[in-house]
Formats: structure tokens, sequence, C-alpha cells
């Protein structure tokens, strides 16, 4: 036979052998006579082979339900493990007598378990031994989403029986940095106009008035000017935009009144809230105050209850892997709005004009997400004129009156998480540390309540006023 097909026949001989092995091999302990023995460990749906150093007669477990014994000789004994758990197997010899007492105690298989944990989470460093009838893991990884994973796979082998002894390793710490900012531009226009004509032969109370215009209250017709008989028109102190002419011929009194006013406003709001917290835990932040509500109670009296407003966050990290962050953020900003109030019982409640968000997003440390914006664009004009006269071309517009206004706001909430580890309180700086009192010279000379800095983001936005360009832009 050639020495090719030998071999041949050699491996195909292995093969076949290791075919016919049990997926549970035995491994081979011996007992010695009369001394009581260490506890053996058998793996769970595996077997263990146990040598006498001399012939037994007879053999005993404890609990059947633990352990499965079979005699192979008179020697030798095979224990398969069942369910996890301790019992104690006897060994008699031919005379009755004691050889030995076993201590059998069935393990979870963590052979198999551990091939799979360096499988499924190469490169960690855990720890994997039995306690009891259970798992006990300990090391270090480095995310909690890997912690969880050789969780629920050591749940397969001992479901209920794990005990986790693992940390997470890196930096564990987010801050949450927030930044509000909202534009708000309003542009309001109106236009109006009003027509006197009073007959003083006819009477005071006969007269014609017509348009919206803001004459003084005087005399016997509602909203007609005065007999000053020079036919002068004193214009009412709260009328803004106003040019009055008035004139008379004989008896009869004209006066002419046109109201125009064109407002412009502009609101910038901008809050940068930072908060930092532990992955996992909650953390809250409000800059703001609490409002006094008063509620009556079922006793008919009065208590108060306070509302927060203000700028308010609350946010939950989630260190997932690595630089990946899972937040949880509820974010608010809340201002006591002084157009909207209600009476009753003596106390007198302001509303509140709230932008809130609650949602839940995924990043990496540095990135940003615009988790809400509100573009808003309000709109209303209103006409008024005096039936037919109104109407008439030209001369109608002394009877007719327009209002126009227009409202825009802008609303965005962006979020950048960074993971973030403890410095030295010598390398933190406070908002104080950019400003100092002014001397006596700086003050008195030249009108200075600060000093603040000369270069800088601080001194950037102490340079800025009103004189730019403002209103809202949608990009």
């Amino acid at each position: 036979m050639k020495l090719s097909n030998f071999l041949k026949a050699c491996m195909l001989g292995s093969a076949l052998a290791l075919a016919t092995l049990s997926p549970a091999q035995a491994e081979t302990l011996r007992v010695m006579t009369g001394s009581a023995s260490n506890p053996l460990s058998v793996p769970m749906n595996r077997a263990v082979v146990v040598e006498s150093d001399q012939p037994f007669a007879e053999l005993s477990i404890a609990n059947p339900g633990i352990a499965d014994i079979t005699t192979l000789s008179d020697r030798t004994i095979y224990i398969l493990g069942k369910v996890p758990g301790r019992t104690t197997m006897t060994i008699l010899g031919g005379d009755g007598k004691l050889i030995t007492n076993v201590e059998v105690q069935v393990t979870p298989d963590i052979g198999e378990f551990k091939e799979r944990l360096s499988q499924i989470l190469p490169g960690e460093s855990i720890e994997v031994r039995t306690a009891n009838d259970g798992i006990v893991l300990s090391g270090t990884v480095s995310s909690s989403a890997k912690l969880d994973r050789a969780l629920d796979l050591a749940n397969r082998y001992a479901p209920g029986r794990v005990s986790n002894l693992m940390s997470v390793g890196g930096t564990q710490q987010v801050m949450l940095k927030v930044r509000f900012a909202e534009m708000q531009r309003s542009v309001a226009k109106n236009l109006s106009a009003s027509l006197a004509i009073k007959g003083t032969g006819f009477g005071d109370n006969v007269g014609i008035i017509g348009g919206t215009g803001n004459f003084t209250q005087s005399g016997a017709v509602s909203g007609a000017f005065p007999e000053t008989g020079n036919g002068t028109i004193p214009i009412d102190s709260s009328t803004e935009g106003a040019l009055g002419l008035g004139f008379s011929a004989g008896s009869l009194e004209f006066a002419v009144l046109m109201e125009a006013l064109e407002s412009k406003g502009a609101v910038r709001t901008l809050a940068e809230p930072n908060l930092t917290a532990l992955s996992g835990q909650k953390a809250d932040f409000l800059a703001g105050g609490e409002y006094p509500i008063p509620v009556v109670d079922d006793n008919g009296g009065v208590k108060i209850e306070y509302k927060p407003f203000g700028v308010a966050m609350a946010f939950t990290p989630r260190v997932v892997d690595g630089d990946l962050i899972n937040l949880e953020i509820a974010a608010e900003v809340s201002g006591v709005d002084t157009s909207v109030s209600m009476s009753s019982g003596g106390f007198a409640v302001n509303a509140f004009k709230t932008r809130r968000t609650s949602t839940t997003v995924e990043m990496r440390d540095g990135e940003s997400f615009a988790i809400a914006g509100l573009l808003q664009d309000d709109f209303y004009d209103l006409s008024g004129q005096v039936p037919w006269l109104g109407d008439i071309p030209v001369l109608g517009a002394l009877f007719r009156s327009a209002e126009y206004s227009r409202q825009q706001s802008e609303l965005v909430i962006i979020v950048t998480p960074h993971l973030v580890t403890p410095t030295r309180g010598e390398a933190l700086a406070l908002p104080t540390d950019r400003v100092r009192p002014p001397s006596e010279a700086e003050f008195f000379l030249f009108g200075k309540t600060e000093k603040g800095p000369k270069s800088g983001a601080a001194a950037e936005v102490a340079k800025q006023d009103f004189s730019g360009s403002y209103g809202y832009v949608m990009e």
C-alpha cells in the first residue's frame, strides 16, 4: 500500500471515530480509599468517569434528579450531570464498609458559553465562573450595550441564575448643550380718516361724523369737536400719527382728521443651557421663576400654587456603544403672557406662552440635531367704512379706515451631546471672571460701569447693538 493511501485511511478512521463520540465527553478522576473526596464538578449534560482504587459493591446517590450514575465495571463509575445543583454519591465496598463519599456538583456548561461569548463579543475581557447553580460574570466591557448582550447570552445557559459583576469602561458622563433660538418680527399699519360737519345755526344736535378718527368728546354731538368758533380741531392726546384740519364757513364748521401709523418690532430670544449627567441617570434644569396662582380648595379657602416658567430641560442620556449616545430629552421655554389674563374673586392671573418638545434621539459625541422647529406667519387685515359714503370715489377715503398686521416667528431647538470627564477646578472659568468693577477714574471720568474683555466671544457679544438688520430668516 502506498504511503498516501495509508494516510488517507488513517484520516478516514479518525473521522469515523470522532463521529461516533458523544457530544458529552467524559473526564476521568480517581477516588482514594478512606479519604473524603473533594467536590466533583460535573458540567450539565456532560459526563465524568470516576475510578476507585479498590472494587466496590454498592453505589447510591442522594438526589438522582441532579445526577445519574451507572457502573461500567467494579472499579469504574459513569456520572452524568442532569440539572444544576449539589448532591452526594456514596461508594461501599464488598464487606459493606464505606469507601468514600463524593460530593457531586452539577454546574452549567460554561465551556460552550465561553466559546459563544468570545465569538459574539471578541476583544472584551469578560471572566466567567460558576457559583452554586449559576454563572458569575466579571470584568470590564467597553459599553453598556455589550454588557446587555453578555447578560442575555448568559441567561440562555442559566436562566434567572446570572450574577453580574461587570463594569462599563470608558466615559459614561454626558454633557448636553441645548440651544433655543427664536426670532419674532411684527409689522402693523393703520390708516383712517374722519370727516365732521356741524351746523351751529341748526342747534347743537345736528352734525355728521364719518370715519373713525379720534375727535375729542365734547358738546351734544358725540365725537364732534367743541364749539371753538375758529374751526380748530382739538385732537385726543392718545392719538398717534394724526393730522387734523378744521375750518368754518358761515354757520357750518368742517373738520377733517387723518391718522396714519406704522409700527415695526423685533424680538430675539436665545438661551443655551448646559447640563451634565451620568449615563442612565435623569437630570433636569430650570432657569426662570415660579408664578403664584390662587386655587380654591374644597372648603372654599384660597391657597397659592406656583407654576414654574423660564428655560426648563430634563434629559436621560445612555452611552450605547463607544461614543454613540441615546438621549431622552424634554425641553421647554415659557414666559408670562400679559396680553391674556383672567380675573376671579379679586385675583388677576395671566396666561403663559410656552414652547415645549419631548423626544428621543440617538447621535454620536459632538453631533447635533435640530429636534424642534416652528415657522409661524400670522396675517390679518381689517377694513371699515360708513355705508354708501365709503364707496364714493376719492371722497370715500374720508369715510373709511384700514388696518394691516403681520407677525412672523421662527423657533429652532438644537441639541449637542458631549462625552466629558472631570477636570481640575483651576481650568474652569466663571462668568464673573470676565468682568471686573471699574476704578474710580474709569467710573467718574469715562463713565464705565464695568470693564470686560477686549477679545473673545464675550467681547463680540458686548459689541452688539440694535443698529444692524433684524427680522427672521428661514434657510
